[in-house]
């Protein structure tokens, strides 16, 4: 009977292991939402740059950026868990494993609360309150982005602005290839005028014409 108990037992390992597997269903459930809110960031950041507002465009792609690292570091952070768990004594990292899925689940919990199209579009509104919105997360993104994100942000706003530039080029009319044509005069052909008989003239027909009875 002991036994058959110690078996059905949940141990340490066991409760780590479902944590895990929890957390990276949770993870790919957000992965497959987050791509709506990524693509709204993306095409509100060419919205603004179109309208000549750099700073907020920039501050849509900072936030873009900022989420997909996210998710990318809470997935490596889960497989890394995973791997620990499966080549090493769960004894020797059991305190590492549990640290990593608390931090794991806050990370979760606040991907859950940013992912919404509701706050990007605040990126775009110009009320006092939306305003205060974009100056509190862009100080939070500039003080949690690293120098390479930073930079990768900024070279990837250059490459939208280029890409929005030629689409905006090729949307304008094409001007006519070659030469125009000689512009043509139509000369209109005058009336030929009327004779005008002398008075001579007139006196001599009245003479030929046939007297009436």
């Amino acid at each position: 009977m002991g036994a058959e108990q110690s078996k059905g037992k949940i141990t340490a390992q066991d409760k780590a292991i479902l944590d895990m597997k929890v957390q990276r269903d949770k993870l790919k459930m957000y992965q497959k939402r987050v791509q709506v809110v990524l693509d709204r960031e993306d095409a509100l950041a060419r919205e603004l740059l179109l309208k000549g507002d750099k700073r907020r465009a920039l501050l849509a792609l900072r936030r873009r950026k900022y989420q997909e690292q996210m998710i990318r570091t809470t997935d490596d952070q889960l497989l890394n868990l995973q791997h620990l768990v499966d080549t090493i004594e769960f004894s020797l990292v059991q305190k590492d494993v549990f640290f990593g899925l608390q931090q794991g689940s806050k990370v979760l919990t606040q991907l859950n609360k940013e992912m919404r199209i509701e706050d990007v579009e605040r990126l775009a509104d110009d009320t006092a309150e939306a305003i205060a919105y974009q100056n509190e997360i862009s100080d939070i993104l500039q003080s949690n982005m690293t120098a390479e994100d930073e930079e990768a942000v900024l070279e990837e706003l250059e490459e939208l602005e280029r890409q929005e530039a030629e689409r905006l080029r090729l949307d304008m009319p094409q001007a006519p290839k070659g030469a125009l044509p000689d512009r043509v005069l139509v000369v209109e052909e005058a009336e030929p005028e009327e004779e005008v008989e002398s008075e001579e003239e007139e006196n001599t027909r009245l003479r030929n014409e046939p007297m009436l009875a």
